[in-house]
């Protein structure tokens, strides 16, 4: 008998016990998911490969050999390659990548800003209404769509069944998304995401005209109790998860600021939900109420002003403005930069002249 027909797994000792997946990142949900496992008394020794095949089946012996690659399966604090053997009371953390597989991804020649693209990876600067993958309501016309056929148009052969999302950002915030081309630069790509050591700053507008020059805003993020669309703080902890935004004021425009955010962790709607916790909700922000003037503001025809200003910005004031990583390949640090788009520059400059007039 051989070496590797000698491998078995007790399939029943994989039970509640022994695997617990945890849900970190809610921003990029459905893209990871992370595993901490505990291996039972009782199992033989076996490649991890085969021990992890088995744990998550939907998965292919390519996806979790490149896991491994990538430094992703962790054993007793340690990466291991893809052949060491698994031992009783082994802990495993494994981080798996799950591209979304709402429907079949049809290619559409859809316009997109490419700003960088090797063999590992593009990364792409998003026009603000643009849906980044398909789902309910949004089953084509998404970069997903256009990537898939800016590959086919080129000719890549991939070893992913579709385009690899690492991250994601609203439909309506414009900025940098970085994509995978196969599945090592996907693991390795996301880990950086999973542990929050990529370099990303947003822009963003917010309502009012905030105290402090820099400043912290913490509070549990979870669903709002009657609105699903919307995401409410809990600064008790009462529900929701840990999420901190860190942020700086760039400039000040009297009834609205201009601010940098840097996020300690990735919660659904985030910078939204935490700046209209604290009483500045992000301009133009419909669905945070948002999108009405400030109340209380006693200037010349400033209701019109800002009726011409939403116009302007028919959407949340939100920009991804930075992008840093580490290449998957050649292990350098690859860093882009975002400019403002137009419709939030115009705005800018539509402040700044209502002020000084």
């Amino acid at each position: 008998m051989s070496e590797d027909s000698e491998d078995f797994l007790d399939e029943e000792l994989l039970d509640s016990n022994s695997i617990e997946n945890i849900d970190i990142d809610e921003e990029n949900k459905g893209l990871y998911e992370h595993l901490n496992i505990t291996v039972d008394s009782k199992q033989e020794p076996l490649r991890i490969d085969k021990f992890l095949l088995i744990y998550r089946q939907n998965s292919s012996r390519n996806k979790i050999s490149q896991t491994c690659r990538a430094g992703n399966v962790i054993v007793n604090g340690n990466a291991v390659k893809q052949n060491y053997r698994v031992k009783p009371g082994d802990q495993i953390s494994v981080l798996l990548t799950h591209p979304p597989r709402e429907n079949v991804i049809i290619p559409q020649d859809i316009p997109v800003n490419i700003i960088y693209e090797d063999d590992d990876l593009v990364v792409v600067d998003k026009e603000a209404g643009m849906v980044v993958h398909p789902g309910f309501g949004n089953w084509d016309g998404t970069l997903v769509n256009a990537l898939a056929y800016h590959f086919e148009k080129n000719g890549e052969k991939s070893d992913l069944d579709r385009v690899g999302l690492v991250h994601r950002i609203d439909k309506d915030t414009s900025g940098l998304l970085v994509i995978a081309k196969n599945e090592y630069a996907l693991s390795f790509l996301a880990k950086q995401f999973f542990n929050r050591t990529t370099k990303r700053l947003y822009w963003a507008f917010v309502w009012g005209n905030l105290q402090e020059d820099e400043g912290t805003i913490r509070g549990h993020i979870g669903r709002h109790p009657k609105n699903r669309m919307q995401m409410s703080v809990y600064e008790d902890g009462s529900q929701g998860k840990h999420a901190v935004t860190h942020y700086k004021v760039l400039e000040r425009f009297k009834y609205m600021t201009w601010v940098e955010c840097k996020l300690e962790t990735g919660r659904t709607h985030q910078i939204r939900a935490h700046f209209r916790h604290v009483g500045h909700t992000l301009f133009n922000d419909e669905r945070y109420e948002g999108h009405t003037p400030l109340r209380g503001v006693n200037l010349p025809k400033y209701k019109q002003f800002i009726k011409n200003v939403f116009e302007i910005l028919p959407r949340h004031a939100l920009h991804a403005h930075t992008l840093g990583f580490i290449h998957p390949t050649t292990k350098k640090e690859l860093y882009f930069e975002s400019p403002m788009p137009k419709d939030m520059a115009d705005a800018v400059k539509k402040w700044r002249n209502y002020l000084e007039n």
